[in-house]
């Protein structure tokens, strides 16, 4: 009877040993993915400059579209939590598709070379944003999904894990860009 006892008693130190170490994980799983966006950010946020200074020689009369993106650049910046990021993140992409879409009206600037390979950056560094996000809301789910699930929701709250927030698109970034001229 000691040795069920004893097993019994070992089984349940093992599982909780076991549950707590899959929180950890998924823990820092969602802490990693976050880290991803933020680095995807960063490179957005480091080559908004160098695109705007390339347009600035071209659309002089164009100065509140340049600093739209350079003032939701600075909000992107200071963010902290991930649902201001995203709201801020939204803002962001629309002024740069207002700055792009300003951008068709000037010829030389459209073929210019610094111009292209900035917007190319730009846009490949939007598909890795785009991607990052959805890793981190895949993260988010199943740690979520993991802290409800009977029995480790007992634990969950025990250990003083709670929900994560997903990264969700901002209201502005779904509505469709208005370009006036």
């Amino acid at each position: 009877m000691d040795w069920l006892l004893w097993g019994i008693i070992a089984f349940v130190v093992i599982f909780i040993i076991w549950l707590y170490n899959s929180f950890i994980r998924l823990k820092n799983q969602v802490e990693n993915a976050w880290a991803q966006i933020d680095v995807q950010l960063k490179r957005r946020n480091d080559l908004i400059p160098n695109l705007i200074e390339t347009v600035k020689g071209y659309v002089k009369h164009e100065r509140e579209t340049l600093a739209e993106v350079t003032k939701a650049r600075t909000s992107v910046m200071n963010a902290k939590s991930p649902a201001k990021k995203a709201e801020a993140s939204g803002e962001l992409t629309n002024t740069l598709k207002s700055l792009f879409a300003v951008a068709e009206n000037y010829p030389d600037l459209k073929a210019n070379q610094n111009f292209l390979q900035l917007q190319e950056e730009l846009s490949g560094t939007e598909n890795k944003l785009a991607y990052s996000r959805q890793h981190y809301n895949d993260m988010v789910m199943r740690f979520n999904t993991k802290i409800q699930s009977f029995p480790a929701n007992l634990f969950a709250s025990l250990f003083n894990f709670g929900k994560k927030q997903m990264f969700e698109v901002a209201e502005s970034e779904k509505k469709n860009v208005k370009v006036k001229f």
